[in-house]
């Protein structure tokens, strides 16, 4: 599980988003007709499926959407939706985005739209909608849901230089490698030129699409719902065009004043030990693992001074694999259990037994956990967001060299972005958000990527807003517990600080397995 080049082209993980939410299968609806007067009851035909449906100057036809690596498909509305690639050359290159609309079971649905920002930065809407439609599907009540891949993902004209990735190097235990690193960005880079200009696939341009497709839908407003680096995307769509918005609701949340990547190691490091100190508070998980923060360190110095080849069963077909298991590896999986709790509560027991040479359990859980992150994950358009949005405002941290994340994650990112093409920045572009919006903030107290602090953050700019930090959780929360419900609520009436949350008490962390058959009784 080492870092191979196909990763590391996609920046070695997901970078903010990737919420590692409930998979639950989503029962679509269909538009309904009804049926003839005259028809009799117990014969009447099946409802035919509308051909069209008018919505502003939009003309939507019945469509399937699909998830990655899943036969579960989604009922939607859908139509291309033409903008330019380079607004300041309207006659140049256009794109078509992918935009859906899922339709609400009433006949008069409200006024305003649900918008749904997925994560990454690289996530398509449309794609990762199934992970967080438990929590929105009650809204679907009264309320159309608007899903639009950004640019450079999904159908969204997206930045994949699939040839560069199939061309590049397998796993390799020499570590990271800033030259090479750089050869494979500009494969891919010259792959991707192709088809795009990627200094265009950006956070701001993403919001001038967003603001076209809400004109063409007939200016309804919005209620943005916006997880991980999704919460960018709203809060500057907020930031241009507030009259536009009814209510905000962000899940992990990224303030403006961020730069994507800085706080990684440390944002990680205080996760880890957080959760590891719940091990040495229990006695029976103390006298079973001891100091587990420890324990992970010993086996990172050894993997730093000897990284070998292993062998495991994979958990989905058992068959025997092996992987290169380095310090590089073991940061990464690490950091992907860390965002779950459900994960979070297996690390001391997985560290412990890689530490005694089982690795099976660590990186056969990890495998479950991201399946193949890069086919859900565009990287090539992760580049052209940090690249042009926060690569030049990348402070070395020296003080990180110790922790198990390192510096990995500002050199990979200062790597790429030597190479890829940087699009401009707006001057406001960092500003905190100031604003009297409606906003719901909801952040997991062992959030590994996107701290409580951060909420706390932005909360400091926001008139009318609330910030629910949800107990023993990790990153994105919006399925967590009665937290569906409350988002419910919340957008049927904008009013945060009046908003009775008590049900959230009931949250506790996930027990911590002793064993493989779970917990302590």
């Amino acid at each position: 599980m080492a870092l191979n080049a196909r990763t590391s082209l996609r920046i070695a993980v997901a970078v903010v988003g990737l919420g590692l939410l409930a998979w639950q299968r989503f029962h679509p609806h269909a538009a309904e007709s009804p049926a003839p007067a005259d028809a009799p009851q117990a014969t009447a035909p099946t409802p035919a499926v509308p051909r069209t449906w008018r919505l502003g100057t939009l003309t939507l036809k019945p469509c399937e959407l699909g998830r990655p690596d899943s036969g579960l498909t989604t009922a939607a509305w859908c139509t291309p939706f033409e903008v330019p690639e380079n607004r300041a050359d309207p006659h140049g290159r256009r794109i078509a985005l992918r935009l859906a609309v899922i339709r609400s079971e009433a006949q008069v649905p409200a006024r305003d739209m649900l918008v749904f920002l997925a994560g990454g930065p690289g996530q398509a809407a449309t794609e990762t909608w199934p992970m967080v439609a438990p929590a929105l599907e009650p809204l679907l009540a009264h309320r159309n849901v608007l899903l639009i891949d950004q640019r450079g993902t999904g159908g969204s004209n997206p930045l994949d230089c699939k040839a560069a990735e199939q061309n590049a190097p397998a796993d390799h235990t020499a570590g990271f490698d800033p030259a090479r690193l750089r050869a494979q960005v500009a494969a891919c880079l010259k792959e991707v030129e192709g088809k795009a200009d990627p200094r265009y696939y950006t956070t701001t341009a993403a919001v001038a699409d967003l603001e076209d497709a809400r004109r063409a839908l007939g200016s309804p407003m919005f209620d943005l719902v916006g997880v991980s680096y999704g919460t960018r995307v709203a809060q500057q769509y907020a930031m241009h065009h507030p009259d536009a918005v009814r209510s905000l609701l962000l899940d992990g949340v990224v303030p403006n004043p961020l730069v994507l990547g800085e706080d990684f190691a440390r944002n990680l490091e205080d996760a880890l030990k957080a959760q590891f100190a719940r091990c040495t508070a229990e006695p029976a998980c103390k006298a079973r693992f001891g100091d587990s923060y420890q324990t992970l360190y010993q086996l990172r110095d050894a993997l730093r001074a000897n990284p070998h080849k292993v062998s495991f069963r994979d958990p989905q077909s058992y068959q025997s694999v092996e992987r290169m298991l380095s310090d590089d590896a073991l940061a990464s999986v690490v950091r992907m259990f860390a965002y779950s709790p459900l994960t979070a509560a297996l690390l001391p027991l997985s560290i412990d037994a890689a530490a005694h040479g089982d690795v099976g359990p660590l990186l056969g859980q990890a495998k479950l956990i991201t399946g193949d992150l890069a086919d859900s994950m565009n990287g090539g358009m992760q580049s052209s967001v940090i690249c042009s949005e926060d690569a030049d405002l990348l402070s070395p941290r020296p003080q990180d060299a110790g922790t198990i994340l390192g510096t990995r994650m500002i050199d990979t990112l200062q790597a790429v972005c030597s190479i890829w093409p940087r699009g401009t920045r707006p001057a406001d572009f960092h500003q905190p958000l100031k604003s009297a919006i409606p906003t719901l903030l909801l952040s997991g107290q062992y959030d590994p990527v996107t701290p409580p602090r951060y909420g706390e953050e932005v909360l400091k700019g926001l008139s009318d807003a609330r910030h629910l930090v949800l107990k023993g959780q990790g990153h994105n929360v919006i399925g967590a517990g009665c937290m569906p419900t409350l988002v419910k609520r919340f957008i049927e009436d904008p009013d945060p600080k009046a908003l009775d949350a008590k049900c959230l008490d009931r949250l506790q962390p996930t027990p911590l397995f002793i064993d493989f058959n779970g917990a302590t009784p």
